[in-house]
Parts: structure tokens; C-alpha cells; sequence
């Protein structure tokens, strides 16, 4: 059988929030077959468990945040994006603070401490979520519109489109495909890193967001030009960052997809409404699982390699 995997090891790092500048350890933990993702805040006076599920979402300014009671955690996008990439299904995760750290803002350092870690696979058949008919969620009209959908496929795709009308961002491709059954995650879309601007950075501080952001973990901007001097790592790095986050914000739905993804100017908030649309509408989907790895569309046979 195609089977689940988790972590070998356990694996540690520490960073700081991208949104609330707060130093926080990130601790990542093999789980036992059908856990799920599961986040927990052991620095609270009681932990408190946060599942990694669309339901949970309790924010979508700027980032994807769960919560559960008094317990949030934020900005889990890039880090659900790389747990995605390797086909990771079972994982705890313990932070001593309220927000995942952004390191360099892109999937790769998860990366890196995932395949550091091991991965396991498990007695126990992984559980894929197939796409029966298409969804469709939007905002807006005109040339104002945002949108997204979700598409029966038998791979998993995404297509996004961007328009920022800023020099820099319409110097690079405002549209990108990635087909992951002839594409790699890892070699086309983890390094992609998150981007912001510096005249929106009073404003976003005074609203508790990007206190820990830097040229360090973003592609900055000014008016008219990318201030960071290494310059962009993927010609179209704006795009496929947010084909990254599209990866993370759809893993909330708890199964790897078999579908394919289209996208115009979405983000955390289109995403989570995309995926409770299509989690609520029971004859839109269906569970499958496959006898082995071979036997499961080519998207998943391409790069998850044990390490």
C-alpha cells in the first residue's frame, strides 16, 4: 500500500515570527499514523492542542492562523506547504511562542530539518482527497475580482495569477503552472520567499503584523524596485511564493489532493474559503487510497524520497 509517513527523529530550530517579532523554538515530532498535523503551545500555563485544519482558521490577515480557545498559532502556511512537499501526513509540532518562525520566509529551511529528521513511512494507508467536481469561490467583480477554484485532475496542479502593478512584481511573470508530475516542490517552489513593501510597513506594524520582518526573510520593495542585493531566486519567485502558500493553506484540509488548483489575486482568506467550500459540499469529494505508491497518480511519485 501507498503508506503514511511521519519523522524519524525529532528535529529542533529556533527563529523569530515574521508578524510579531517574538523569538520562539519550533520542535517537530514524529506522530503516530492517522494524527494528523497537529500544533501545540507548551509555552501556555496548560498546552493547548491545535489541530492543522481549515476549521481552525481564525485569521487570514496576512497569514494563516489557527486557534482553539486561548490558543493561536500563526503563520503555518510555509511550514504546511513543505509538510505537503515531502508527503508528510503525521507530525506534532511544539512552539513556545504564538507564531511559526519565518526563517528565511520561503519552505526551504522546513525543508531542510524535515529530510535532516528522517522520514518514516507507517503501517497505515495514506489518505488522499479526490476532487469530484469543481469549486469555485470569489470576491469582488470586474477587474477587481479575486478567485479560486478547485478542479477534478488526476495529479495535483496549481495555475496562479498575480497583479500588483508594481514595477519590480510586472518586471517577472505574473502567472504561473507547476504540475507536479513533472515538476519537483523542492526545486520549483520551496526556495520562493514571502514579499512586502516598505511604504505598507508602518501601517502593517500598527496593526501587530510584520514586526519581525527583514531583508533577511522577505523580498522587500521600495516603489520601484526589489532592495534585497542577492536579487530574486526564481525569475518569477512573487508568483510561485504564492503557489507555495496555496500548497500550505490547501493542506489545512487534512489530506493531500488530487486536483488541480486555479487562481486570480487569491490568498490565505480566498484559500480557507475554498477549502471549507469544498469540505462542505460531501458529493464534491471522496477519500481514496492506492495499493502502492506506483499505482497513485505520477504527481505523487516524482521526489518524496526517505531520508
Amino acid at each position: 500500500m501507498f503508506r503514511q509517513r511521519t519523522l524519524k527523529n525529532l528535529v529542533k530550530t529556533t527563529g523569530v515570527g515574521l508578524h510579531s517579532g517574538r523569538r520562539v523554538e519550533l520542535t517537530l515530532r514524529p506522530a503516530a499514523p492517522d494524527t494528523g498535523i497537529v500544533f501545540h503551545r507548551v509555552d501556555l500555563p496548560e498546552v493547548v492542542d491545535i489541530p492543522a485544519q481549515a476549521a481552525m482558521v481564525r485569521d487570514t490577515r496576512m497569514a494563516s492562523v489557527l486557534g482553539e480557545g486561548v490558543g493561536r498559532v500563526s503563520t503555518v502556511e510555509h511550514l504546511m506547504s513543505a509538510l505537503a512537499g515531502l508527503g508528510i501526513d503525521n507530525l506534532h509540532i511544539d512552539l513556545t511562542a504564538e507564531e511559526v518562525p519565518i526563517m528565511d520566509g520561503s519552505a526551504a529551511t522546513f525543508i531542510y530539518l524535515l529530510r535532516s529528521a528522517g522520514l518514516e513511512e507507517q503501517n497505515a494507508p495514506k489518505k488522499f482527497l479526490r476532487v469530484l467536481k469543481t469549486i469555485e469561490v470569489s470576491e469582488g467583480e470586474g477587474a477587481q475580482a479575486k478567485w479560486a477554484r478547485l478542479e477534478p485532475h488526476d495529479g495535483f496542479a496549481l495555475a496562479f495569477s498575480i497583479d500588483f502593478s508594481h514595477p519590480a512584481i510586472n518586471s517577472t511573470a505574473n502567472f504561473a503552472e507547476i504540475d507536479f508530475a513533472t515538476q519537483s516542490y523542492v526545486k520549483e517552489i520551496a526556495r520562493a520567499r514571502t514579499f512586502g513593501f516598505v511604504n505598507e510597513v508602518e501601517t502593517l506594524r500598527s496593526m501587530g503584523l510584520a514586526r519581525g520582518g527583514s531583508l533577511d526573510n522577505a523580498i522587500v520593495m521600495d516603489e520601484y524596485r526589489v532592495l534585497n542585493t542577492d536579487g530574486l531566486r526564481y525569475d518569477d519567485e512573487f508568483v510561485k511564493h504564492k503557489i507555495l502558500d496555496a500548497v500550505g493553506d490547501l493542506y489545512l484540509i487534512g489530506n493531500p489532493l488530487v486536483a488541480r488548483y486555479v487562481a486570480c489575486k487569491s490568498g490565505h482568506a480566498l484559500n480557507n474559503q475554498l477549502a471549507l467550500s469544498l469540505l462542505a459540499q460531501k458529493d464534491a469529494w471522496e477519500i481514496v487510497t492506492y495499493g502502492s505508491q506506483a499505482e497513485a497518480p505520477a504527481a505523487y511519485q516524482q521526489e518524496w524520497k526517505l531520508a
